[in-house]
């Protein structure tokens, strides 16, 4: 298989999408954040020091996917014509799950941003409550579907 961001000479090049067809693309994926039960508690209960976790999360993971271009060197800057994150808690871990959905009409796919978006995210709350838990851990960050595009469809 030949890799798509090498050009015939082995440099690294930005894919044309110019000749595909624009298609709906809509990329789900999702992350966990488990952490101490204080740290659990204190954001559940907005007592954290740095304001409300969750909220400041979901507002993170939203710019991560508007801003993966900047990040990620060969991805497309896009026209998403919309973002959603919804943040799960799981009180069994103690933990979260993020999952941010990522969509456009366009020529190339939103698996990225929606990866970028969700580790964003779950990098935002380990920001903002490091000082009770500096043992966090984020884990499965994840693909969990995506359609559209010429490689159709996929589903975990």
């Amino acid at each position: 298989m030949n890799l798509t961001h090498l050009d015939e000479n082995q440099r690294p090049k930005m894919v044309d999408v110019s000749d595909k067809s624009q298609t709906t693309r809509v990329a789900v994926a999702s992350g966990i954040i488990e952490m101490s039960q204080d740290a659990y508690d204190a954001i559940v209960s907005e007592k954290t020091k740095k304001g409300p976790v969750l909220q400041t999360a979901v507002i993170a993971a939203i710019m991560g996917v508007k801003k993966t271009s900047d990040l990620i060197p060969m991805c497309h800057p896009l026209n998403l014509s919309g973002i959603n994150c919804d943040v799960e808690e799981l009180p069994e871990l103690p933990g979260f799950k993020l999952s941010v959905t990522a969509k456009l009409t366009g020529q190339t796919g939103v698996e990225m941003e929606a990866l970028t978006g969700t580790s964003i995210g779950l990098l935002t709350i380990y920001d903002m409550v490091k000082a009770i838990d500096k043992g966090m851990i984020i884990r499965n960050v994840q693909l969990e579907e995506k359609s559209g595009g010429k490689s159709g469809d996929f589903k975990r």
